[in-house]
């Protein structure tokens, strides 16, 4: 046990640490400068103020030490150096004095004061500054918090077969900026919009968390039906979404909608469910019909926690949407282009009626490697669209259109990063700038991975014929709708080079295969196109 003079030193070493000038502002020496550190979530103001009371506990100690008739040297707060072999003052050998202060003593309290110093420093909330993933301001109760964030990405398209393809060219296909933050530990908030075509908000919404099993989304925010489209805009590995994106909800509004949702994880994660109802013409168009966009969506994780490395990060689930379409609000069906914009493959025609779609996907990661799959399903009806047509045939329906297809992907990352299941890989030896947060690596050559996806998608619209010996409404002269039914397939390969947690440039090329084409003329036909493309966000 120390003695009363010890605990006299150690208490006039903390309040002089404590009341040293810019302790409130942090000191730059204390702080811990591993990204590691500078991400983790703030203490509560409860660690604070245990703190502050241990502190002045200290204080307490050493009123009552000096009431006692500790030594008057002790009362001053000032740390006075002692060089290293020195005699120690004559009060430290007087015969009724408490026992001597060694030097050992001395470098033992220095080291419980700075460690001191550090835990209360990392306790205490930062106003601003770098955690790791954005710059942020916050409140000095921690309680309002405020990330400026964006990313940019920036294209070139060569088409191989250049006869009925686009031009080759530069592009900016995306530039995202806005803010992102939370009111308390109970309400996050996003707002950002996009800059490179028009300035178009793309999130603005609020999502209130009481528990974790139950969370309420309002706003406008990417509608929660497909895997893919769940991940975010800059973790997506290959440069385009797959080709049968285009039959997910609101394809034509960047997949958002305004809306509200419910969501929550169960058993620690291991079910995770979203329901929820949007207007369904995407962004900030507002609904055509009574019936809202319907939305629910389930994914199990059963693996998670369980200590089995190759099952921890599997999951699988589905999804099922139900909306309305309005003919008089010339609504089409969905659009027949690929995403790299080689041809269209199959024609838009006039919908009227129920949509109804399905999805199931799984995912799996384990080290480096990541595989992922996702199966999708489209109905849109056109009942009653007769009307809508010129010369049109009275109200006489059509047969729906149906589009359905399947992606199935797989990433390996070949320097020894492990694959994120939403996320980007953080990487261990960046080509330039910081480290990754949680990682201290020397530089090297970054990340590198190579990835590979093949995709499929069929759609048809069949044909009828209307003959008034069959239906009353049909004119004299019979009339006929025409039939469709085309199928085309994505290779997809390539390589993604990560320079540093940042910075992504991606190297791919697709080989789209238009197997039967039914739209000006295109014979069978195999279209080769190269993306370049450089992601930086901060």
């Amino acid at each position: 046990m120390r003695s009363p003079k010890l605990w006299c030193v150690l208490a006039v070493l903390g309040g002089a640490v404590l009341a040293a000038p810019g302790y409130a502002q942090g000191d730059p020496s204390a702080q811990d400068a591993s990204p590691s550190a500078t991400a983790a979530r703030p203490a509560s103001g409860d660690d604070v103020e245990q703190l502050r009371r241990e502190v002045a506990q200290l204080r307490a100690q050493l009123k009552r030490l000096l009431a006692a008739g500790a030594p008057a040297q002790a009362a001053d707060a000032r740390i006075v150096p002692i060089a290293t072999g020195a005699p120690l003052p004559a009060a430290a050998q007087d015969s009724n004095a408490p026992a001597p202060v060694t030097h050992a003593d001395i470098e033992a309290l220095q080291k419980e004061i700075d460690a001191l110093q550090k835990k209360t420093y990392d306790a205490a909330p930062k106003t601003s500054g770098w955690n790791g993933e954005h710059f942020f301001l916050r409140s000095a109760d921690g309680e309002f918090l405020l990330m400026p964030i964006g990313y940019v990405g920036e294209q070139y398209t060569y088409y191989g077969n250049g006869y009925g393809t686009p031009a080759n060219t530069f592009a900016i296909t995306r530039a995202n900026f806005g803010v992102q933050g939370n009111y308390g530990k109970q309400l996050d908030y996003a707002f950002s919009f996009a800059t490179n075509t028009s300035t178009a908000i793309r999130d603005a919404f609020l999502d209130f968390k009481p528990y974790d099993e139950f969370k309420i989304m309002a706003g406008l925010n990417k509608v929660p039906f497909s895997m893919e489209v769940g991940t975010a805009d800059t973790s997506v590995e290959f440069f385009n979404r797959s080709i049968i994106s285009v039959l997910y909800p609101d394809a034509g509004g960047t997949f958002r909608a305004p809306g509200v949702d419910l969501h929550g994880d169960v058993a620690g994660g291991r079910f995770e469910y979203w329901a929820g109802a949007f207007n369904g013409q995407g962004l900030l168009a507002s609904g055509t019909t009574n019936e809202p966009e319907l939305v629910g969506r389930v994914r199990f994780t059963p693996w998670k926690g369980s200590g089995i490395a190759a099952l921890e990060k599997f999951s699988f689930g589905g999804s099922i949407e139900h909306s309305r379409s309005k003919g008089l609000n010339k609504e089409q069906s969905f659009s027949g282009q690929l995403n790299d914009g080689a041809y269209t493959f199959f024609p838009q025609f006039t919908i009227n009626g129920n949509v109804l779609r399905y999805n199931a996907f799984f995912s799996w990661v384990d080290g480096p490697l990541g595989i992922r799959g996702e199966y999708a399903s489209l109905t849109q009806d056109r009942a009653n669209i007769g009307t809508l047509a010129t010369d049109g045939i009275a109200f006489v329906s059509a047969p729906p259109v149906k589009g359905s297809g399947f992606y199935l992907s797989g990433t390996y990352l070949l320097t020894g990063e492990d694959e994120p299941v939403n996320a980007l890989p953080r990487v261990k030896h960046p080509v330039i700038g910081p480290n990754s947060p949680g990682e201290s690596g020397a530089p090297g050559w970054g990340a590198w991975a190579v990835k590979f996806r093949y995709s499929r998608m069929q759609a048809n619209a069949y044909g009828n014929t209307c003959d008034a010996t069959t239906i009353p409404a049909c004119p004299l002269t019979p009339s006929i709708v025409p039939g469709f039914s085309d199928t085309t397939v994505q290779y997809t390969g390539g390589v993604n080079w990560y320079l540093n947690y940042w910075v992504l440039l991606k190297a791919e090329v697709n080989v789209d295969q238009l197997k039967d084409p039914s739209v000006g003329g295109v014979l069978p036909r195999n279209f080769t196109v190269f993306v370049t493309s450089l992601q930086y966000r901060f």
